[in-house]
């Protein structure tokens, strides 16, 4: 094991490790969005791509690399290769992404395209990031107490995490570009690992015996591996339902995003941290796995309380925001509330994590090999948390009923770990075991109990976002749904006016001053070209400019390019008489994909196109008032 005076300089590496992690992750899902996109399609792909390639590195490093060479040397070869790849990725990127608008299109294949694109970009790097914790694995032990040491470098690298996801969420991508992040990153790396080497240079390493013969695992590990996965799954599957809930209540914007993101890190670092400090003193790391698995429960069932029956109504005065000292205050305000209500559940996800370790702990087991199973498991269940949290279950589900579904499984998995656990101390003591199955029976019952407790999202929330609490009985709700990228209202006000709400906030009306706004755009947008016959509309929104639109005789063809497939539907059911019944009519076709992403893949010609009124601030419609989205319309235009 490493001499424990060397342990704070390795905290050290992997706080500037994750920070540079992290600020790549940002870049990356930024660059690649221009390419293939920004739907929720996308981004589970993107995401899916990223995390699988960090298992796939903790997986493969221990079964390709030797115990023979110095851990901190191969860490440091490590963070080299990530540098490389990250100045890769950003300068080979534009040629990159030339190559996929010549060839990409819609349908399967285009999924299965966009896969390969974020694979052929992912993958080499993240491979390297996956393989950095078990490398330095082998330079502790693999009993309980190493791998206590092992949680406190993943937390570290977490509490790096938060540091980058800040600093490239608020800072650098605000102030600089993603060029300047990129940099900042591989600098990081750079300094990384050459203080790694020289580390290596003064310590010895004493190898470790290559494992030979059929792999011993410790009795009942299968369980815990399990466990850690459904833990991951738990975690991500629930970031991405409570992303979706802050987001109305914070504001859809690219800063959110990073606000959460942070806050969340933040609660597994600390929590890795405290885990570790219980996993390098209990004798029983199992049981402690087990009750941190079934106060998840809780914890979840407290998030999703605060989200949708506290948060929203909390008496705080919107207008704050209107200045630059309002915006600071509204900022820390949304930290406060972000913690009050995701905390508790991320720090136990972080304790998780070391005591998972200590539980498959063996003496004589390569701590790569150890390190590697457990961090893949967890990931594995992270990558089928995020994809289906935001492709699958709010959309089979909605948010209420996936939300109690992550509490099941939760409670699913601390019974695998509790039952093992008690199961030991049962062959100790028989006399328990009618006990543990009781304790087991009423634990399962009171997670059942806790699930009943969630609530699905305030309809008034999804209408009115952060100014939930000053619209109460302002209007009618008569709809609201959960789509792939977004929740959609429609309220009525009480002098019959309608309202469509997306992402928080009314986006347009039948209020005869928005009437007039949105059937300008259209009316404009047919009477400039001379010979309009092929239009396109980016947005659908309430359908109304599309609508004046399709009304001038001389369009023959109308495309509509709208991100979340929901929108069409709805308008049509209620909107339909505001916007000339665009939705149906024979010369409309509706295209599902971020319009960006269209454009680029589309070999379609237009005479005009226009653009729904969209917010620049709310995340993704920022990227079509860019130059180089201007550009590509020019492109397409006949």
């Amino acid at each position: 094991m490493a001499p424990r005076r060397h342990m704070p300089a390795l905290l050290l590496l992997f706080v500037g490790s994750g920070c540079a992690a992290l600020i790549y992750e940002i870049v990356w899902f930024q660059l690649l969005q221009l390419v293939i996109g920004s739907s929720a399609i996308s981004l589970g792909v993107l995401l899916g791509t990223f995390m699988g390639g960090m298992c796939l590195g903790s997986l493969f490093l221990p079964r390709f690399v030797g115990t023979d060479h110095h851990p901190l040397k191969v860490y440091a070869y490590l963070e080299f290769g990530i540098a490389a790849f990250g100045l890769l990725i950003l300068f080979g990127m534009p040629l990159f992404g030339s190559a996929y608008a010549a060839i990409g299109t819609t349908g399967i294949f285009g999924l299965v395209l966009r896969g390969l694109a974020a694979a052929i970009c992912l993958l080499p790097p993240t491979l390297l990031m996956g393989a950095t914790l078990p490398a330095i694995a082998r330079w502790v032990k693999s009993t309980p107490e190493g791998m206590s040491w092992l949680g406190f470098f993943y937390g570290s690298n977490i509490a790096g995490g938060v540091l980058g996801c800040l600093l490239a969420g608020f800072y650098l991508m605000r102030v600089y570009d993603m060029a300047i992040a990129t940099y900042v990153a591989v600098a990081l790396n750079i300094i990384v690992a050459g203080l790694a080497l020289m580390l290596a240079g003064r310590t010895a390493y004493d190898r470790a015996p290559e494992e030979t013969g059929k792999i011993v695992r410790a009795p009942g590990a299968w369980a815990i591996y399990v466990a850690i996965g459904l833990s991951g799954l738990t975690a991500l599957g629930s970031e991405v339902l409570w992303t979706r809930t802050l987001s109305l209540l914070f504001g859809a914007t690219t800063y959110t995003f990073s606000l959460i993101l942070a806050v969340f890190l933040f609660g597994l670092g600390l929590g890795s941290s405290v885990g570790s400090a219980i996993a390098g003193r209990t004798a029983r790391p199992r049981l402690a796995l087990g009750w941190c698995q079934m106060l998840l429960c809780a914890a979840m069932a407290w998030t999703s309380y605060m989200l949708t029956e506290s948060l929203p109504y909390w008496p705080i005065n919107p207008s704050i925001n209107a200045t630059s000292e309002g915006i600071w205050y509204t900022f820390q305000l949304d930290v406060v509330r972000a913690l009050w209500a995701m905390f508790p559940a991320a720090a136990l996800w972080g304790a998780s994590f070391p005591l998972a370790l200590a539980s498959v702990a063996q003496g004589r087991k390569d701590p790569a090999r150890l390190v590697g199973g457990v961090y893949a498991a967890n990931t594995l269940g992270a990558i089928a948390g995020a994809v289906g949290g935001s492709l699958l279950l709010t959309i089979w589900l909605g948010s209420e009923k996936s939300q109690q579904a992550m509490i099941i499984i939760s409670a699913i998995s601390a019974l695998l770990v509790l039952d093992a656990a008690l199961s030991e101390t049962a062959a100790e003591k028989g006399r328990m075991q009618f006990a543990g199955t009781l304790l087991l029976a009423g634990a399962m019952a009171g997670a059942v109990l806790l699930a009943r407790t969630v609530n699905g999202v305030p309809d008034i929330l999804v209408a009115y976002g952060r100014y939930a609490a000053t619209r109460v009985g302002e209007a009618d709700i008569i709809y609201m749904g959960e789509g792939w990228n977004a929740s959609v209202a429609v309220s009525r006000s009480g002098n019959g006016v309608l309202n469509y709400h997306n992402a928080g906030k009314i986006q347009a009306s039948s209020e005869p001053q928005d009437m007039r706004l949105q059937r300008m755009l259209g009316h404009l947008t047919t009477l400039i070209p001379k010979d309009p016959k092929n239009a396109l509309v980016i947005g659908c929104g309430a359908g109304v400019t599309a609508g004046a639109v399709s009304i001038d005789p001389a369009v023959i063809n109308l495309t509509i390019a709208e991100i979340e497939p929901l929108v069409p539907s709805v308008v049509s059911k209620y909107f339909s008489e505001h916007n000339f019944s665009v939705v149906t009519n024979p010369k409309t076709r509706i295209h599902i994909d971020d319009a960006r992403h269209f454009l680029q893949t589309t070999d379609e010609k237009f005479d005009a196109i226009t653009s729904d009124p969209l917010d620049p601030w709310v995340k993704g419609a920022a990227m079509l008032y860019s130059r180089e989205f201007f550009e590509t319309v020019k492109k397409r235009l006949n």
